[in-house]
């Protein structure tokens, strides 16, 4: 059996006979090579194929060690790939922790309701900046990916939505409480202006680290590619901690 993987922490496009909780563990623990960081991947349908890929000679490729033991990883691509994946093809969504431990997500067909106040998008890929917005998630995805108002547009956008507690509706005196993010000045500030001037987004950081704490996911991740937006809901917290105990933990450590 061979799996395709689309990473977007990097973004890259894998073949892999391990299957998708074996891959997690492989490729945020890797070797003694590498050091453990998340990891998020979508598992795609093994029939996808695009002329962009060279899919097949890649699969050809990913034969067993000479050992028997199955190979982990044989990259088709590290460039451009999410653009050029059908989004029908995707399957789950993984969430990867450092300790290699996988929670999926399913596609869902039911939009997050547009809450009043700002919000807090990282984009993962193929940009990863951190942008603050007065757009709830679809209508800040129409913005920067298909009727953007600058010069500067994406064929293709993977981001999340995170938590702003107090902040959404009051930037200036709002608690921050469990709020892990670095330079809260520098961060309200921001929010602030968004509520004083005529513009809907504001860059917070242009090169924002991907790994953010998983916790901090206020409704799920959403996927598209100019013709389609594909949102994979978060469980609550009572499901995370009752049905997936291992990975709420590893996440709260």
């Amino acid at each position: 059996m061979r799996y395709l993987y689309l990473s977007v922490t990097p973004e890259a496009l894998i073949v892999s006979m391990l299957p998708p909780e074996s891959f997690g563990v492989y490729y945020a623990c890797g070797t003694l090579r590498k050091s453990s960081e998340q990891a998020i991947f979508f598992e795609l349908d093994p029939g996808f194929r695009h002329d962009f890929f060279r899919l097949d000679e890649g699969i050809r490729r990913c034969v067993p060690h000479e050992d028997g033991s199955p190979r982990p990883s044989i990259y088709v691509s590290v460039y451009r790939v999410l653009e050029h994946v059908a989004l029908d093809a995707i399957r789950k969504l993984y969430l990867v922790t450092q300790d290699g431990r996988s929670l999926s997500l399913e596609p869902h067909t039911e939009w997050p309701e547009d809450e009043d106040g700002l919000h807090l998008y990282q984009e993962i890929s193929p940009v990863y900046p951190l942008v603050a917005s007065t757009l709830g998630p679809s209508a800040f995805y129409e913005l920067i990916a298909r009727t953007p108002v600058s010069l500067v547009s994406l064929p293709a956008v993977c981001f999340v939505e995170l938590r702003l507690g107090e902040l959404a509706v009051d930037p200036e005196h709002g608690a921050v409480r469990d709020l892990p993010y670095c330079n809260m000045d520098h961060l309200r500030g921001c929010l602030v202006e968004l509520k004083t001037k005529t513009v809907n987004t504001k860059m917070v950081n242009r090169i924002q680290p991907v790994s953010f704490p998983y916790r901090m996911i206020k409704n799920g991740v959403f996927v598209g590619n100019g013709k389609q937006l594909i949102y994979f809901p978060m469980p609550s917290a009572e499901e995370l901690r009752t049905e997936h105990h291992p990975w709420w933990r590893s996440i709260n450590l």
